[in-house]
């Protein structure tokens, strides 16, 4: 099919397909074939499969089939019932068995995973912080390096610690030598990220979600767990290093609306020698229109006020609706003439796993 706009997908078969073949194409065929199940859950006499039947909306932007996903993949995580561990693991393929397995569990679980199809799913994975890094580094060769960083979508706050990563990118490496979370992407492209100058810091990072998870909550580490997939070890290994720095020093997140985060934040004094930084990773997409709108229109406006002592900065790695490729972009507000210009810098896995760098 045509990646033209898909992320306006309504039909269900259609989004359930590309979602499976997205899957697949990322290294996780367990997981495409509980997603492919999902059409015998649509045609279950179950609460959920109902519900998936009349679901109105873009079923792909909604991510509605990652939402069911997460929900299947909670009672294995949770030990709450295995029998879907021997497909994540690879030893049952035959798609029509696990479409009786997972149409089982819908059955025995109904009234649980109901719940799971009222929200997106939360996935804020640790390895996109590669991108984000390169982009901040990439900055500190333009901007004053010291920065203030805020996130949109944190979801449990994981990018938001990134200052407590350490970085391979290429021939470029920063970050503390000893921190569980190691970050090291296939590098492709166009060399490195220059490297930190003497004075780069990050002084500090918040995060809003509209509905934030708590890592020191073990269950809400395990529902996080939940939305990776099960056949991606390296995905897992990080949210476990996650979760350990959470546990060591909270993240510093708020329960808000982007919108509204933003135009607080945007407010506040900005220090002199200080660059404020706004970043995020896949996560535009879900937003209204109306929200993205009015953060544009907030940072637009800031940054006519912005000054080579008070720059602002947005770091995005979202997806090109259509190509469908993950592009980390910068834009600069410094008073220069080229004030508010997109700079396109990388294009990287969905999941961290390489990032192929642009800028040179």
């Amino acid at each position: 099919m045509s990646k033209t706009g898909i992320m306006a997908i309504e039909e269900f078969t259609e989004a359930l397909d590309w979602q499976a073949t997205h899957a697949e194409e990322n290294n996780a065929p367990c997981t495409a074939r509980v997603i492919r199940a999902l059409a015998k859950v649509r045609e279950s006499d179950t609460a959920t499969g109902r519900r998936i039947a009349n679901w109105e909306g873009l079923t792909l932007k909604d991510a509605m089939p990652l939402r069911m996903a997460g929900g299947l993949h909670y009672l294995l995580v949770s030990g709450q019932d295995d029998r879907l561990a021997r497909v994540y693991s690879g030893q049952i393929t035959d798609q029509s068995q696990i479409d009786a397995i997972t149409c089982d569990l819908v059955k025995t679980y109904d009234t649980q995973l109901l719940p799971w199809l009222d929200g997106p799913p939360q996935t804020n994975e640790a390895g996109r912080a590669a991108s984000i890094m390169g982009g901040l580094l990439w900055l500190a060769q333009r901007t004053v390096p010291k920065f203030e960083l805020f996130e949109l979508g944190a979801s449990a706050g994981v990018l938001t610690m990134l200052d407590r990563y350490r970085f391979h990118l290429g021939e470029t490496a920063i970050g503390p030598l000893g921190s569980p979370m190691q970050i090291e992407p296939v590098w492709k492209g166009e060399g490195s990220p220059p490297a930190a100058p003497e004075n780069f810091q990050i002084l500090s990072v918040r995060g809003c979600d509209v509905a934030p998870i708590n890592l020191a909550d073990p269950d809400s580490a395990r529902r996080l767990k939940s939305y990776v997939w099960p056949d991606a070890p390296g995905r897992m290994a990080r949210i476990d290093a996650a979760i350990a720095l959470a546990g060591a020093s909270a993240p510093d997140l708020v329960k808000q609306d982007a919108g509204e985060f933003v135009a607080e934040l945007l407010a506040e004094p900005q220090a002199t020698g200080v660059t404020r930084a706004m970043f995020h990773s896949i996560m535009w997409q879900y937003m209204p229109a109306s929200t993205q709108n009015a953060i544009t229109d907030a940072f637009e406006a800031a940054g006519a006020k912005a000054s080579p002592e008070r720059p602002l900065a947005w770091v995005s790695l979202e997806t090109d609706p259509a190509t469908f490729r993950h592009e980390l972009k910068v834009r600069i507000w410094d008073g220069s003439p080229d004030n508010g210009e997109t700079h396109l810098l990388s294009h990287a896995h969905p999941h961290g796993a390489w990032v192929e760098w642009l800028a040179g």
